[in-house]
């Protein structure tokens, strides 16, 4: 090791991490489940973030063929407002709800299969147009703007979430903190009654950036009722350990208590479908199998490991429709 290269250190430091949250075989699932999500929230500093009690404002109303679409503005907290679009498939009655995290791109018209930008096609030909792959599956499908994505800091230029990560935590904040505070947010409005959607099954799903905060999101919150992450799944070391991902994947302090495989635990028993690539060197498949021993533990500890799959595409950094829904339908029976 070259004793003149922090980041030498600092990955010598991260491969020898125990995480103090990681699940044990003699501790009760539900006591160690309430601690660790009491140490995550703290992390995210979700507590730092006041809720906005206020109606969602509708911005615009279209009819397609097959649904329906709301573009909403919903305030989640004083002085900022969540942008969103909600399908409603037609004919069906009171639908369940996925949530669609678009990853890091220029915003959430990807999931909605929308090119406004050049690049577009190109990313939504990697599947990842999930909130209409949702509708047309029989769900509906509530899109969020992610902070620092799209029309909420971003733009045609990507996403611009650098700084907002950096000011959050001089706050004592964090992005990704605040991106699950606006999912929460969303599920105080879907569960309202302000829309004809089946309140007590609510899904998330997301690519990449998307992804991670559906993981964060499912195991802070427990009304989320399922959860399909895509490549946004390994251990935290082969992931942003080694390698210069975006600055909002960083959490002060997360490893010393969680490795992903820790995180995505806390969703047991609830479903959990993780996709993976083998060839997605961002989110390396074989580090994504060992951490995901450790979920399997506490799924098999609630008699639920039927409920908890990890499947691989044969390509690198996508969605993988053909083997996402499928999945979903046989983990969850929805």
């Amino acid at each position: 090791m070259n004793v003149h290269d922090p980041q030498a250190l600092h990955e010598s430091l991260l491969r020898g991490v125990s995480p103090h949250c990681r699940y044990r075989e003699d501790a009760s699932p539900a006591e160690w489940r309430q601690e660790a999500r009491r140490t995550l929230i703290q992390l995210l500093g979700l507590k730092l973030i006041p809720a906005e009690k206020r109606d969602a404002r509708v911005l615009d109303r279209r009819e397609e063929k097959d649904w329906e679409e709301f573009r909403l503005s919903l305030p989640t907290e004083p002085g900022y407002e969540s942008l969103m679009h909600l399908l409603l498939p037609k004919g069906v009655s009171h639908p369940p709800v996925v949530i669609c995290l678009q990853g890091h791109s220029t915003g959430m018209h990807i999931s909605l299969g929308r090119p406004h930008y050049p690049g577009d096609e190109e990313d939504i030909a990697g599947d990842r147009d999930y909130a209409l792959q949702a509708v047309r599956n029989g769900f509906a499908a509530l899109t969020i703007e992610q902070r620092g994505f799209g029309e909420c800091g971003g733009g045609p230029e990507g996403p611009q979430c650098r700084l907002p990560a950096s000011t959050a935590l001089l706050l004592g904040r964090t992005l990704i903190g605040e991106r699950v505070h606006d999912v929460q947010c969303a599920i105080d409005f879907l569960r309202s009654g302000a829309f004809s959607v089946d309140g007590e099954r609510i899904a998330i799903t997301g690519n990449s950036g998307g992804g991670t905060a559906s993981i964060y999101a499912a195991a802070v919150d427990e009304r989320i009722g399922a959860c399909m992450p895509s490549c946004a799944f390994t251990s935290f070391y082969a992931s942003i350990g080694v390698s210069a991902h975006c600055f909002c994947n960083y959490i002060p302090g997360i490893a010393r208590e969680f490795d992903m495989g820790d995180l995505c635990a806390l969703i047991a028993p609830r479903p959990l479908i993780v996709i993976a690539g083998e060839k997605d060197t961002s989110f390396p498949l074989k580090e994504a199998r060992e951490q995901f021993v450790f979920t399997e533990q506490v799924y098999a500890r609630l008699s639920a490991l039927d409920r908890c799959r990890l499947i691989a595409g044969l390509e690198g950094h996508r969605y993988y429709a053909n083997l996402a829904w499928p999945a979903f339908h046989a983990v969850t029976g929805w």
